[in-house]
C-alpha cells in the first residue's frame, strides 16, 4: 500500500506540475492573443482612410485653352449663403415676390433654374464646388472639415484679377494665398445670431461701392479694373446667419432675401454705369440651402435646393418652356425626385428652366469669360444659359471634356506607372480615335454629331474618373475583410483549444507532437509568401500600411493552416455527430450572427431595444415560470426588470435638466440596496437563491458598512438639491459643496473593497458604491436609467442562478470530469458548452444598453456640460472632459461586474468569454466596415466612422474594463465554492 501510495502521490505531483505548465502557457498565449488584437484592429481602423477617404484630386495636368472667343469681358458672382430655392422663387403671404429685380432679369434678359449642391451642404465644400468645380474632398475629414487638405484650381487662379468680400471663413480659402486678388473681410465678431445678420451682406456691397469709387481717383485700379478675364465675388451671408438664428420662415430670413435681391439690383446698376459696355456676366446662386430647423449638412431638397440666376454678356435670354417639366432630371447629384415640375405659386412655369449641378457652375463660368476650365473640375458645362451658335458650343463642350479627360489621363498614367499588373479602363482606351473623329466631324461641320460625341466622351472619362479613384478598392477591401474573418477563426480556434473538451476528443498526444512540425513548415511558408507580397508592394510603391494589412491578413491565415490537423479531425467529429447536435450547433450560430446584426442595427435606431426587452421579458418569464414554482416569484421580477428597462431607450438623447427626479433616484437606489440586502439575509431558506446569498451574516462590520453606502447615497442626493439650488441663486459653485461632492463621490467608490466577498453581497456594494458618483453626475433621466439596469442586470444574475440550481444533479453525476477540467483550465472553471454562448451575446446587448441607453458619445447628452458643474464651474476642458467620460464609464461597471460575477457563479473561464465577446464585436465590425459613408452630410460621413471605430476599439476597450472591475469582483466567492453548501434545505 505504501509503494502504492507513493507511486499515486508522484504522479499526482506530475499531474500537478502539467497544470501548473498548462496555466502558464494559457496566460501566455492569452497576453499573446490581445496584443495581437490591438494590433490588428488598429491597423485596421486605418484601412477606411486609404479606401474611402483617398482624395480625387491630381496635379500635373496641362490646361485646355478654349477655341472660341470670350462672350464676357469680367464676371460679377453673387453667392447667397444659405439661401433655399422655395423662398427665393415663392410668394410671400401678401402675394408679393421677394425678389422683384431677379424675376424680372428671369423673365426679360437672363437664364434662371435650381442648382442641386451634393451633400454635405455646407458653406466651404458648396463655394468650393461653384468656384473650383468639384463636390468635397473625401480626404477633408483628416482636418476636421475645416480646410481642403490639397491645392486645388479654381476660376479665381485663372483669372486676371480677382475682387473679394465677404466672410472671413470664405474668402481666404480661395484668396488668401493668391496673389493676383484684391479681398477684405469683416471680423469674426459681426457674425453675432443675436442680431440680424442682413447687415453683413450691406458690408460687402459697401466695400464693392468704395472700390469703384477709389477708381475715380486712382489710376492703378482705374487701370486694374478695366482688364479682361476680371471676377469680381461677393460672399451674402445674411441668409445662412438668419437662417441658423431665426429659421428660414422667419420675417427676418425672409426679409433677408429681399435685402439680398436689392443688393444684386444695386450692383447691376452700379457696374452697368461704371464699364458702360455691356460685356459684364453675372451669376447669382447659393452655397446651400436651409432646412426649417435651421440646419443644414444632409441631403433634404430644403438643403440641396438653391437658386440660380444668370444673365448679362454672352448667356441667353429667356424662353418659353415647352413643357412643363423641366430637363436633364436623372442626372443630378442630389439623391431625390427632379421630375416634378415647376410649383405653380414660383409663377414661372411658362419660362423655361435650366436646372445644373452645382458643380456645373465652374465650367459655366469659365466659359463666360473664355478661360480654361479650373483643372480639377468634374462639372459638365450647362448649353442651356450660353448664348453662343453651334461651332462655339461644341468648341466650349469639347474644351470641358478635354479638361476632365486630361484628369483621367494623368490620374491613369500614376496608378499604371506604379502598378506590375495594370487594368486599363477598357471604354477609354482608344480615346485618341474618339478625339480624331470629333474634330473630323467640327471639320465637315457636323455640330451636332460633333456635339454628342464630346458630351459622351465626357461622360466616360467621368466614369473613369471614378474607376481609378476606387481602383485598390476590390483589393483593399478583400485583404481587410479575409483579415477579419482570418482573426475571428484564430479566435474560434483558440476558444475550442483551451476553454473546452474538444482536444482531448479528438487528439493523441502524438499526433500533436507531428502537427508542431507541420506548423513550422506551413509558417516558413508564410513568411515566405509575405516577403513575396512586400516585395510586389514595395515595386508598386504602395503605402506603408499596404504592408501592414497584407502582412497582418497572410501571418492569421498562415497560423490557421498551420491547425489543419485540428481543423481536419473536427471536421471528422463534427461529421460523426447526430443531426440533432449539429441542427444545435447551426441554430447558436444563427442566433449569435442575428443578435450582432440586431445590434448594428441598434447603433442608428435606439428604439430597438425596447421591443428586444419586452420581448426578452416575456420570453425569460415564460422559460422560468415552466421551469420553477411561480411563488418563488423570480420570473415575474425578470420581466418585469427587462420591461422597466426597455422604457429608456424611447426617451430622448438630449437630457432635459430635472433635480427631483435625480433626487428621487437616490431613494429609489437606496430602496433596491436595502432590498437586495434584505434577500441576501433571509434567503437561506429559498434553494433558487442559494449560491449567490451570504454564508454568515453576523458580522457586524458589514452591515456598518452597508449603513454608510446607504447613507453617502443619501448625502450625494441632497447634495445634488444643495449644490444646484446655491449655484442657480449666486451663479457659483459654493466651495464646501464642491468639496463634499468630491470627497462623497471618491470615498464611495473605495468602500467596495472591504465589503462581504459573497457574490451579492458584493455586486451590492458595487451599486451602491458607484451610485453617488453618478448621481452627482446627473442631470435628468439617467439616474433613473442607473437603477433600472441595475435591477436588469440582478434579473441576468438571478435567471442564470435558477439555470445553475436546476443542473446541479447533472453536474454531480459529471463530477469526475470536472476535476480533469479543473486541472485543464483555471482554478475551479470548467470547460466551455455551446449553451455558453449566451453569456457573451448577454453582455454584448447589456453592455450597449449601457452605451446607448441615456445617448453615447456622438450624442449631446453624452457630453451636457452641465453634468459636472456639481464638481467645477470654471471652464477646465481635460477635468471636465474625464468626468463626463467617466460617468459613462459607471454603467459599463456594473455590466462587467455583474458578467465577471455570473463567470464565477457557473463556473466558466472569464477569458474565454472575453474572446467570444471579441468575437461577435468583430461580426458587427465586418459590416460596419462595409457601412463606412465618404459622401453625405460631414454627420453621416463622422457617423459611420464613429461607429466602425467604436466597435473596433472593443477589444481594447473591453479589456480595459476588465481589468479595472478586477479590482472589485476577484476575490468573490460563491456558495457553490464549498462543499458544504451543496445541501439544500
Amino acid at each position: 500500500m505504501g509503494v502504492q501510495d507513493g507511486i499515486l502521490g508522484m504522479g499526482d505531483a506530475r499531474a500537478r506540475e502539467g497544470a501548473g505548465r498548462k496555466r502558464r502557457w494559457l496566460k501566455r498565449r492569452e497576453r499573446w492573443l490581445v496584443v495581437l488584437g490591438v494590433a490588428l484592429h488598429a491597423v485596421y481602423m486605418l484601412s477606411i482612410f486609404d479606401i474611402y477617404f483617398k482624395t480625387p484630386i491630381v496635379h500635373g495636368m496641362d490646361r485646355v485653352a478654349p477655341r472660341f472667343p470670350a462672350p464676357a469681358k469680367r464676371l460679377v458672382l453673387l453667392i447667397a449663403d444659405g439661401l433655399r430655392a422655395d423662398k427665393f422663387y415663392e410668394p410671400d403671404s401678401e402675394g408679393n415676390f421677394r425678389a422683384p429685380f431677379l424675376r424680372s432679369i428671369i423673365k426679360e434678359r437672363g437664364r434662371w433654374g435650381v442648382s442641386h449642391a451634393r451633400p454635405p451642404t455646407e458653406s466651404r465644400p458648396g463655394h468650393v464646388a461653384i468656384i473650383a468645380g468639384f463636390y468635397e474632398d473625401p480626404s477633408a475629414v483628416t482636418k476636421g472639415w475645416k480646410a481642403n487638405p490639397v491645392e486645388f484650381d479654381s476660376l479665381f487662379n485663372r483669372s486676371k484679377h480677382t475682387y473679394a468680400f465677404g466672410s472671413p471663413d470664405i474668402i481666404p480659402i480661395f484668396c488668401g494665398a493668391l496673389p493676383h486678388s484684391t479681398w477684405n473681410s469683416y471680423p469674426h465678431e459681426f457674425e453675432d445670431f443675436a442680431t440680424d445678420a442682413s447687415f453683413l451682406d450691406e458690408w460687402s456691397f459697401d466695400q464693392f461701392q468704395s472700390l469703384l469709387n477709389r477708381s475715380l481717383t486712382d489710376k492703378d485700379l482705374r487701370e486694374a479694373l478695366q482688364q479682361d478675364n476680371l471676377v469680381v465675388f461677393l460672399h451674402l451671408l445674411g441668409c445662412d446667419s438668419n437662417g441658423h438664428a431665426h429659421r428660414p420662415f422667419s420675417s427676418i430670413y425672409l426679409n433677408n432675401v429681399k435685402v439680398v435681391d436689392h443688393i444684386a439690383k444695386r450692383v447691376f446698376d452700379l457696374v452697368e454705369g461704371y464699364y458702360k459696355d455691356n460685356r459684364t456676366a453675372y451669376v447669382f446662386t447659393a452655397d446651400h440651402g436651409m432646412s426649417d430647423k435651421g440646419s443644414h449638412g444632409d441631403g433634404h431638397p430644403s438643403n440641396t435646393d438653391t437658386p440660380l440666376v444668370v444673365w448679362g454678356a454672352g448667356v441667353k435670354y429667356p424662353k418659353s418652356a415647352v413643357v412643363s417639366d423641366h430637363s436633364d432630371h436623372g442626372r443630378f447629384v442630389d439623391e431625390h425626385m427632379h421630375d416634378t415640375p415647376t410649383p405653380t405659386v414660383w409663377g414661372l412655369s411658362s419660362i423655361e428652366r435650366v436646372d445644373v449641378n452645382q458643380a456645373d457652375i465652374a465650367p459655366l463660368m469659365s466659359t463666360l469669360l473664355g478661360l480654361p476650365c479650373p483643372m480639377n473640375s468634374v462639372g459638365n458645362l450647362p448649353l442651356g444659359y450660353i448664348d453662343m451658335n453651334e461651332a462655339e458650343e461644341v468648341e466650349a463642350v469639347l474644351s470641358n471634356t478635354k479638361q476632365i479627360l486630361n484628369q483621367f489621363l494623368r490620374k491613369s498614367h500614376i496608378k499604371q506607372s506604379s502598378t506590375i499588373y495594370f487594368k486599363p479602363f477598357k471604354p477609354l482606351e482608344h480615346y485618341m480615335s474618339v478625339l480624331d473623329q470629333i474634330e473630323e466631324l467640327i471639320s465637315i461641320r457636323d455640330y451636332e454629331a460633333a456635339l454628342k460625341r464630346s458630351e459622351d466622351l465626357r461622360s466616360l472619362a467621368l466614369e473613369g474618373l471614378h474607376y481609378f479613384q476606387t481602383y485598390d478598392w476590390l483589393m483593399l477591401m478583400a485583404v481587410i475583410t479575409l483579415g477579419y474573418i482570418g482573426w475571428m477563426l484564430y479566435l474560434v480556434l483558440h476558444v475550442l483549444q483551451s476553454y473546452t473538451s474538444v482536444p482531448g476528443v479528438l487528439f493523441q498526444k502524438e499526433q500533436a507532437v507531428q502537427q508542431k512540425k507541420d506548423t513550422r513548415k506551413i509558417l516558413v511558408c508564410g513568411f515566405a509568401a509575405m516577403g513575396l507580397i512586400s516585395m510586389i508592394l514595395f515595386w508598386e510603391q504602395s503605402p506603408p500600411l499596404y504592408h501592414a494589412y497584407v502582412a497582418m491578413t497572410v501571418f492569421l491565415w498562415t497560423r490557421i493552416i498551420g491547425e489543419h490537423q485540428f481543423l481536419k479531425a473536427l471536421w471528422k467529429y463534427l461529421h460523426g455527430e447526430k443531426l440533432n447536435y449539429v441542427l444545435k450547433l447551426l441554430a447558436t450560430l444563427a442566433v449569435s450572427v442575428m443578435i450582432s446584426e440586431f445590434l448594428v442595427n441598434s447603433f442608428t435606431e435606439r428604439k430597438l431595444y425596447t421591443w428586444c426587452f419586452l420581448f426578452a421579458g416575456v420570453t425569460a418569464f415564460c422559460y422560468l415560470f415552466y421551469l420553477i414554482p411561480w411563488r418563488s416569484q423570480i420570473p415575474a421580477f425578470v420581466c418585469l426588470a427587462c420591461w422597466f428597462l426597455s422604457g429608456f431607450t424611447l426617451m430622448p438623447a438630449e437630457i432635459p435638466d430635472n433635480n427631483p427626479l435625480v433626487i428621487s433616484s437616490g431613494v429609489m437606489i437606496t430602496v433596491i440596496g436595502v432590498a437586495a440586502r434584505w434577500l441576501d439575509k433571509h434567503a437561506e431558506g429559498s434553494k433558487y437563491w442559494l449560491s449567490i446569498c451570504s454564508r454568515d451574516m453576523r458580522k457586524s462590520k458589514f452591515s456598518m458598512l452597508f449603513l454608510l453606502q446607504v447613507l453617502l447615497v443619501g448625502l450625494s442626493s441632497m447634495m445634488v438639491s444643495l449644490s444646484t439650488s446655491h449655484r442657480m441663486q449666486n451663479q457659483e459653485l459654493h466651495r464646501l459643496h464642491q468639496l463634499l461632492n468630491w470627497l462623497i463621490a471618491g470615498s464611495s467608490m473605495i468602500l467596495p473593497l472591504f465589503s462581504e466577498n459573497t457574490l451579492l453581497s458584493r455586486l451590492t456594494s458595487i451599486f451602491l458604491g458607484f451610485a453617488p458618483p453618478f448621481l452627482l453626475l446627473s442631470i435628468g433621466y439617467e439616474a433613473v436609467f442607473y437603477g433600472a439596469l441595475a435591477l436588469a442586470l440582478m434579473a441576468w444574475l438571478l435567471f442564470e442562478n435558477t439555470l445553475l440550481y436546476l443542473s446541479k444533479t447533472e453536474k454531480i453525476t459529471v463530477s469526475n470530469t470536472s476535476m480533469v477540467e479543473n486541472v485543464v483550465l483555471e482554478t475551479d472553471d470548467r470547460y466551455l458548452r455551446l449553451s455558453d454562448v449566451r453569456i457573451p451575446l448577454t453582455f454584448m446587448v447589456l453592455f450597449n444598453v449601457a452605451f446607448f441607453g441615456t445617448g453615447n458619445f456622438a450624442s449631446i447628452a453624452s457630453f451636457e456640460i452641465s453634468s459636472v458643474y456639481r464638481f467645477i464651474t470654471v471652464f477646465s476642458p481635460f477635468l471636465m472632459a474625464a468626468l463626463l467620460i467617466f460617468k459613462l464609464f459607471i454603467p459599463f461597471m456594473l455590466v462587467i461586474c455583474t458578467f465577471s460575477a455570473i463567470a464565477k457563479l457557473i463556473r466558466v473561464p472569464r477569458s474565454g468569454c472575453y474572446f467570444l465577446v471579441i468575437l461577435f464585436s468583430d461580426v458587427m465590425t465586418i459590416h460596419f466596415f462595409f457601412l463606412v459613408r465618404n459622401t453625405g452630410s460631414w454627420m453621416e460621413i463622422g457617423n459611420s466612422i464613429s461607429h466602425f471605430g467604436i466597435v473596433s476599439a472593443q477589444v481594447v476597450f473591453v479589456l480595459l474594463l476588465f481589468a479595472l472591475t478586477d479590482i472589485y469582483t476577484k476575490d468573490i466567492r460563491t456558495r457553490s465554492d464549498h462543499p458544504s453548501s451543496r445541501k439544500v434545505r
